[in-house]
C-alpha cells in the first residue's frame, strides 16, 4: 500500500466510525428494548461477540501505549535538545507551549471535578473497581526514576518510562554522531510505529460498533445523558482556552488585536478541524503565520513544526476531562496526589506526541492505567471523540501561531504592518 492510499483510507475512517457508532447505537438500543435478557442473547451476543471484539481493540490501544509514550518522547527530546535549537527563541517556545498545556490540563482537571459529568451515568449496581492506595507523593518522586526501565515497559508504568525517555533522549543529543545515528534509528522507527497506529485505527469502526453495542444494550439513559455531558463540557472548555487564555496571552505579550488574529487564520482552523491532524496543518499553518501575521520565516519555520510536536493543549483537556469523567462513572474518587500524575503524564507526553488522529486516545489508556482506572472505560468516550478530536486540532493549531506570534514579538521579528493589513491587500488582489 502506498503512502498516498494509506492517507485516502485514513480520510474515509472518519465516516466508518460515525457509521459504526450509528449502527451499534441502533443495534444495542434493540436489543435493550426487546431480547436483551434472553439467555442466549446475552451470552453469546452481547457478553460474548461483542465483548469479545470491543475488548480486543481496547487491548490493541493499550498495546500501542508503550512503543508510542517510549520512541516519541526519545524521538521529540533528542531534536529539542540539539543545541542549535535550544537557543532564546526554542527557550521561549518550549516554555510558553508547556505553559499553556499545563493551563490547559488544570482547567480540564478542574472543570470535570466542578461539572462532574459521570456521576449518575454508571449503572446503579456497578460495583467500582479495586485500587491500590496511593502513594505517598515523596514516594511518587523517588520513584519517577526507574531501577530497571525494561521492568517499567513490561508493566506499563508510564512515570518512569518517560523520565527514562526524556534522559535517553538527552543523551542522544550530546552524543555527536553516534547519537545522531542512534537518533535516525528511532525516527525511522517511529515511523514503523505510526504505520501501526494507522492499522489499528483502520479497525476503529467495528470496535466502536461493539464497543456502543454492548454499552446500549446493558445500560441505561444516564450513561448517554453523561456522554451528552461530556461532550459539550470538553467543546465548552476547549471554546474557554481558544477565546481566553490565547487571546490573553496575544494582547498581554504582543499588544496585538486577538480578533485580527483569528480573521487571519480561520482557513488555517478550518483546514485543522477538517483533517484532525496538526502534522498535516503545518504547511498551511507556516503560510499563515509568515503571509497574514507577518512572523518571520527564521522564527515561525521553528516553533510552528516545534507546536505540532509538542504543543498538544486541545489533547490535554480531552485527557483531563476524560479521567475526570471515567473516574466519576466507575465511582472512584481520585487522590490529589493522583491529580498531580495526571498533570505531569499529560505535560510529558505531548512533548513527543505525534500531531495524528487517533493518538489522544492511546495517551489516554496509558493515563488511566497510570492511576487505576480500567482502559475499558475508553469505550464511554471512543464513539464521540472524532468530532472532539476535530475541534482540540484546531485548539491545538491556534496555539501554535499564538505562541510564534508572541516568540516573534519578542524576538522583533513581526512585522504589525502585515498583520493588520494584510487582509485588506488579500482582498483587494482577490
Amino acid at each position: 500500500m502506498s503512502e498516498t492510499e494509506f492517507r485516502f483510507n485514513h480520510q474515509k475512517l472518519s465516516n466508518r466510525i460515525l457509521m459504526g457508532l450509528g449502527l451499534g447505537l441502533v443495534v444495542g438500543l434493540l436489543l435493550n428494548w426487546t431480547i436483551a435478557d434472553v439467555t442466549w442473547v446475552r451470552s453469546w451476543v452481547i457478553e460474548g461477540l461483542f465483548d469479545v471484539v470491543g475488548e480486543a481493540f481496547v487491548r490493541l490501544l493499550s498495546m500501542l501505549i508503550v512503543p508510542i509514550v517510549f520512541v516519541s518522547l526519545v524521538v521529540g527530546v533528542s531534536s529539542l535538545a540539539d543545541p542549535k535549537s535550544l537557543g532564546r527563541v526554542g527557550g521561549k517556545a518550549i516554555g510558553l507551549y508547556l505553559i499553556t498545556t499545563g493551563i490547559a490540563i488544570t482547567l480540564a482537571l478542574a472543570a470535570g471535578m466542578i461539572v462532574q459529568p459521570g456521576v449518575g451515568a454508571s449503572p446503579p449496581d456497578m460495583e467500582p473497581p479495586e485500587l491500590a492506595e496511593a502513594p505517598p507523593f515523596a514516594e511518587v518522586l523517588v520513584d519517577l526514576i526507574p531501577a530497571n526501565p525494561v521492568e517499567a515497559m513490561a508493566e506499563g508504568n508510564m512515570l518512569p518510562l518517560i523520565v527514562f525517555s526524556i534522559l535517553l533522549g538527552l543523551a542522544m543529543s550530546f552524543a555527536g554522531r553516534k547519537g545522531k545515528r542512534t537518533s535516525d534509528f528511532f525516527v525511522d522507527f517511529m515511523e514503523v510505529v505510526m504505520k501501526l497506529v494507522g492499522i489499528v485505527m483502520l479497525i476503529a469502526p467495528y470496535g466502536v460498533f461493539a464497543l456502543i453495542a454492548s454499552m446500549a444494550a446493558t445500560t441505561g439513559w444516564g450513561t448517554f445523558a453523561g456522554v451528552l455531558k461530556y461532550v459539550v463540557l470538553v467543546l465548552t472548555m476547549l471554546l474557554v482556552h481558544a477565546a481566553v487564555v490565547y487571546p490573553t496571552l496575544l494582547k498581554l505579550f504582543t499588544g496585538l488585536s486577538p480578533l485580527t488574529f483569528y480573521r487571519q487564520i480561520k482557513d488555517v482552523l478550518a483546514f485543522a478541524f477538517s483533517t484532525a491532524s496538526s502534522g498535516a496543518t503545518i504547511p498551511v499553518t507556516l503560510r499563515a503565520v509568515q503571509e497574514r501575521l507577518g512572523a518571520s520565516n527564521r522564527v515561525s519555520s521553528f516553533t510552528v513544526p516545534l507546536g505540532a510536536t509538542i504543543n498538544m493543549d486541545g489533547t490535554a483537556i480531552m485527557q483531563g476531562i476524560a479521567v475526570g469523567f471515567i473516574a466519576q462513572y466507575y465511582g472512584v474518587d481520585l487522590s490529589f496526589t493522583q491529580y498531580l500524575m495526571v498533570v505531569f503524564m499529560v505535560i510529558m507526553a505531548s512533548i513527543g506526541a505525534a500531531g495524528v488522529p487517533g493518538v489522544g486516545l492511546i495517551l489516554l489508556a496509558g493515563v488511566l492505567a497510570q492511576v487505576g482506572l480500567p482502559a475499558e472505560g475508553i469505550a464511554l468516550i471512543l464513539g464521540v471523540d472524532r468530532l472532539l478530536d476535530m475541534t482540540r486540532t484546531a485548539v491545538n493549531v491556534t496555539g501554535d501561531a499564538t505562541i510564534t506570534c508572541v516568540v516573534a514579538k519578542s524576538e522583533g521579528e513581526l512585522d504589525e504592518e502585515t498583520f493588520y493589513n494584510s487582509e485588506a491587500r488579500i482582498n483587494e488582489s482577490g
